[in-house]
């Protein structure tokens, strides 16, 4: 974040612009940017989607109704623990470049929950062996 930037907040308008931003790096991303490009039909929809997300899981809005594992488990053959860690890394980078320092830590770490959440739910099994 530049001296002339002051950061986004934690409201609805502020995760907003955080996802819009986000997403646009992540469709340029030469590792992500091909599988979400194949994988979303409607970007301003998915975008409106992925802010109800942020929006429930940070602000307790209660908008988002959709279903994350299996939206994710239909791209597994795609996906893999490392692209999780390169997802986590441009979401810290454009946090920290556009949101509250406060605001960038609780996203980051909020964000990192539901990648381990989700790798869990794609890539292990209970006995503790990778799925292949």
């Amino acid at each position: 974040m530049t001296g002339s930037q002051a950061g986004l907040g934690m409201d609805d308008s502020g995760l907003g612009q955080l996802v819009d931003a986000f997403y646009a790096r992540i469709r340029q991303d030469e590792a992500l940017g091909p599988i979400f490009n194949d994988a979303v039909d409607d970007w301003p929809e998915h975008i409106g989607k992925l802010t109800d997300f942020w929006s429930s899981v940070m602000l307790g809005s209660g908008r988002y109704k959709g279903q994350p594992v299996p939206a994710h488990r239909k791209h597994r053959d795609r996906i893999s623990p490392a692209l999780f860690d390169r997802w986590l890394a441009l979401w810290a980078r454009t946090t920290d470049e556009m949101m509250l320092p406060e605001v960038a830590s609780a996203l980051q770490e909020k964000a990192g929950r539901i990648a381990e959440s989700l790798q869990l739910a794609l890539f292990f099994r209970l006995d503790g062996a990778v799925r292949s």
